[in-house]
Order: structure tokens, then sequence, then C-alpha cells
């Protein structure tokens, strides 16, 4: 039987890229979904601590990183990793407490749409960036009765982590192998909640029923999605694998419709389309960095 390694999970490499992608996307958004189901019982970040505890025990056990003779700057490195990871978790867990998950998750895509146009020297990103930003302002509603002020606050800081997590990852691929960086990070992203978790939730966290729903958020929103994502960026181009991302909010639509029971109406659907083609556009006009 095929264990674990360094590498990355075993059999992955017998999948199709797109597949991969694709069944990351479903997999984080229905997860995300599943978790807004506990957060009466254990709070945004009640429910955070456990997806992240059992994700980085998970990820230990499967992957058994490397941590001797790590240089002090590559643990430095992993340890803003975590931050970033954790950060990015707690923001938007608050905010979906507060928002659609639908409307969360498109908002959140300004990040990973704020890095591209920084680092690109095309004028045309401008135009995708601005695109974004209407969609944005559209969701927002300033001149109605708008999204709750503190969950748009807490989207917009989730993005940020976004686009930090980005940048920081990209460094990581150089200093570990395969998934030893994401599955070290992911102990530092644990300590994140922990005290606003413990403080929301208690002794509930340590009841079976809890942990065990726990254990299926993190697979399906951490273990799963990471590992499917970081193979199939070995496979694709980064454009092409940034337009399969790009139907992050249409499936968050369906999660929140199927599993919470959210709609959006015409106005808000009409900002998430404008995000997700300038997400889309960005991404097919980039330059292609590999081969399929």
């Amino acid at each position: 039987m095929p264990t674990a390694t360094a590498q990355g999970l075993p059999g992955l490499d017998r999948i199709p890229p797109i597949a991969l992608v694709l069944s990351g996307v479903t997999s984080i958004q229905f997860g995300a979904a599943v978790a807004a189901t506990l957060f009466d019982d254990l709070g945004p970040a009640g429910t955070s601590v456990l997806r992240l505890t059992w994700a980085a025990v998970i990820l230990m056990a499967l992957v058994r990183p490397r941590v001797r003779g790590r240089s002090a700057r590559d643990l430095r490195l992993v340890a803003l990793f975590g931050l970033t990871l954790g950060g990015m978790n707690v923001f938007f867990y608050e905010a979906l407490d507060r928002i659609p998950l639908g409307v969360a998750v498109t908002i959140e895509f300004a990040g990973p749409l704020g890095v591209a146009v920084a680092m690109s020297r095309r004028r045309l990103d401008l135009v995708w960036a601005a695109l974004a930003a209407v969609g944005i302002v559209l969701l927002s509603n300033p001149f109605g009765a708008g999204l709750d002020t503190v969950g748009l606050v807490l989207t917009l800081a989730a993005a940020a982590c976004w686009a930090a997590y980005i940048l920081i990852a990209q460094r990581a691929t150089t200093a570990y192998e395969g998934s030893e960086g994401l599955a070290l990070a992911m102990v530092v992203a644990a300590l994140v909640p922990l005290v606003p978790g413990v403080a929301e939730a208690g002794t509930t966290l340590l009841e079976p029923q809890w942990l065990a729903l726990g254990a299926c958020v993190a697979l399906a929103s951490s273990v799963i999605p990471y590992s499917l994502e970081t193979e199939a960026l070995r496979r694709l181009p980064a454009n092409v694998f940034g337009v399969l991302m790009s139907m992050e909010p249409a499936v968050a639509v369906l999660a929140g419709f199927v599993i919470l029971g959210q709609s959006l109406d015409a106005r808000e659907l009409v900002a998430m389309a404008l995000v997700v083609v300038a997400s889309v556009g960005s991404s097919r006009t980039a330059p292609a960095s590999a081969e399929a």
C-alpha cells in the first residue's frame, strides 16, 4: 500500500490535473458551508480551532516533514506562512458568521486578483482590477441596505491574508519539498485561533460529536483541497489554474444554497459575475508559466 512522502499524498499523480482543481474547489466550498453550521455551538473561532488543529494533525501524520537541520530563515518563513494561513481562516469564518458564503468568497477573491495586478506591468490588468472593484462595491451595496460592515471588513482582511499567503507559499516551495512546508505551517496556523476559540467554545471543543465534525471540516476544507491544488499546480499552467479557481464563487453559492439555505438577489449575482469575469480575464491573459 502506498504511503505519503514529503513529495505529497499518494496516488494524486494518476488523476487529471483539471479534475484535481475542480474537486478541490468543490471540497473547500462545501466544507466551508458545513463549518458554518457549527458556529451556533462552537463559534467561528472555535470552529477554526478544530479545523486547523485536525488539519495539522492529519498533514503531519501523512507528510511527516523533516524539522531537524532547518535553517532559522526557513523556520521563520514557515512560521509566517502559518500565521497568514491561520489569519485567513479565522477572518473568513468570522465574516461567514455575518454574510452569505457566496458573497464572502467573491470579495475574498480581491486578494489573489490584487497580487496578480500588482505583479503585472500590463495595462489590461488594470481593467480587470477595475471590473472586480465595481463588483465588490455592488456587493457591499453602500447606497442600500448593504452588507454587515464588520463582515465586509473581516472578508477584506481574509483577502489580504490570502494575498500574503500566495506570496509566502511561493517562497516556501523553494525551501521545502512537496507538502512539508504546508504541514509545518498548519501547526503554526492552529495556534492563531486558539485563545479566542477556547474562550468561545470552552470544553465543548472536546465533545466527541464536535471533534468528529471538526475532523470532517478539516479534511474537506484544508487537507483535501490544499493537497489537490498543490499537485495540480505541478502540472497545469498558472493561467489555466487561475481560470479553474475562478469557479469558486459559483460553487460557494451552490454550497450556501444547498447546505445553508442562502440565496442571492439579482444585484448580488451580477456583482459576483463581474468579479468572476475579472478573475478569469486576468488568468486567461496572463503569460503561461508552465506547460500542461
